[in-house]
């Protein structure tokens, strides 16, 4: 399966139609080839968001919210297609796969649910019969860089509310998954989203660190929203500081599960078996 750019609302080759090839990890078999963008590919899809953010940032609460709510139920109607790429480029399992989806989709009914709550704030005045207040505008393009292990989930949550609050998005897909990131793009493409609004980026692994630079240093990428590895995302929080961007890291971390003196052994042995060994403990919440 061919895996294009998502700029602009297009599928795109890269420049000098340069590609990658992603293999499944259980048969050894090709499970997906992906554009593998460059610099100036992924410096387009930052450009082509900030063009779409003037209206998109003006676009009402209501037509986000129903763009939202239909991208959710055009994600459940491709669990299929999830399903599969999951299972061909990271090894999941039809079910992980299909949790995938449906929480992804509720991810999606969430942020549209609230594209009404956005609010501001009255703020004291020493200026006798005067207010001032405080309103929250959208910020700009916001680059998400989600990881494989729970792609729809991760990718989708990167994505969701800065597209419900005003913004438009770069999601960086995953080296290990590009299928299966470009399809969330594809989703909210086919629910109707402007032209700019979604941008997908796949690159080479070989690639990664320049294109997240990139990316990272755009002038107009003002927010960063990184779920990875402790290692990357220090590299992440650097380059972002560098900047003077405000980064949001979600990291490697440690797992407990206490059992009490009161507990159900039995019922305690399966749950640590289970929190440690679901998706051969390749989840973020794996019990350690």
């Amino acid at each position: 399966m061919d895996i294009g750019l998502l700029i602009d609302g297009d599928k795109r080759d890269a420049s000098g139609s340069a590609c990658y090839d992603r293999m499944d990890p259980f048969t050894g078999k090709l499970a997906t080839r992906a554009a593998a963008a460059s610099i100036a590919d992924a410096n387009a899809a930052v450009e082509a968001a900030a063009v779409a953010f003037p209206a998109w940032s003006k676009t009402g609460p209501g037509e986000r919210r129903a763009l939202l709510s239909k991208a959710a139920d055009v994600m459940v109607s491709k669990v299929g297609e999830f399903t599969r790429l999951m299972m061909e480029e990271t090894g999941a399992t039809g079910p992980w796969a299909g949790f995938n989806v449906m929480l992804a989709a509720n991810m999606l009914r969430e942020a549209a649910a609230m594209t009404t709550q956005i609010s501001g704030e009255i703020i004291p005045s020493d200026k006798p019969g005067t207010l001032a207040m405080a309103i929250r505008q959208p910020a700009g393009v916001c680059l998400g860089i989600a990881p494989w292990n729970a792609p729809v989930i991760l990718g989708t949550r990167a994505i969701a509310m800065p597209i419900a609050c005003g913004n438009t998005v770069v999601l960086k897909a995953s080296e290990m998954c590009p299928g299966t990131h470009r399809l969330i793009g594809q989703v909210l493409v086919e629910a109707g989203l402007p032209k700019g609004v979604i941008n997908v980026v796949t690159n080479d692994p070989k690639d990664a660190a320049g294109i997240v630079e990139a990316l990272v240093a755009h002038p107009s990428v003002k927010r960063v929203n990184f779920t990875g590895s402790t290692k990357v995302g220090r590299i992440i929080a650097e380059l972002a500081g560098r900047h003077l961007k405000p980064a949001l890291l979600e990291l490697g971390g440690k797992a407990p599960l206490l059992v009490l003196d009161d507990a159900d052994i039995d019922a305690a042995v399966n749950a640590a078996t289970f929190g440690a060994f679901m998706h051969q403990g390749q989840i973020c919440m794996s019990t350690e």
